[in-house]
């Protein structure tokens, strides 16, 4: 399962999502918006993405983790538009036989997700002021 979405991420129901009766572990990771980067305080990030070519990225990485690891489920989910602080921006979750290797394939999905997929933010301060935010 891979997907933008203007909507929150139920990450309850990802985490049920991607459970396998073959599989003894989840691993989910969520990435949230925070009040501060650095010492600039944010009030909330603006996400934008080019779909066509966000979702073919993303259906890659699912391909290249199910391809690497013995996975059961694989999701990943990014968020577009305004969040607020605390926001779930992004979720990855990852179901696998083993721990070890359920852990090293949600890294990997969301270490590559950062790097390789068209999605974009914007941090805007208390004052208004906003500035794009470099990627990996």
């Amino acid at each position: 399962m891979v997907r933008l979405t203007p909507d929150p991420i139920d990450y309850h129901a990802l985490t049920d999502a991607v459970r396998d009766p073959h599989c003894g572990a989840v691993a989910l990771f969520l990435g949230t918006v925070r009040d501060l980067t650095g010492d600039q305080v944010t009030t909330h990030l603006d996400y934008q993405a080019y779909p066509p070519m966000a979702e073919k990225k993303l259906a890659e990485i699912e391909a290249e983790v199910r391809r690497r690891w013995p996975v059961g489920g694989v999701a990943l989910v990014h968020r577009v538009g305004r969040l607020g602080v605390g926001e779930v921006s992004v979720a990855v979750a990852v179901s696998s036989p083993h721990r070890a290797e359920a852990f090293e394939a949600c890294r990997f999905a969301i270490d590559t997700l950062k790097e390789v997929v068209p999605i974009w933010k914007r941090d805007t301060a208390p004052d208004g002021a906003s500035h794009w935010v470099e990627g990996a």
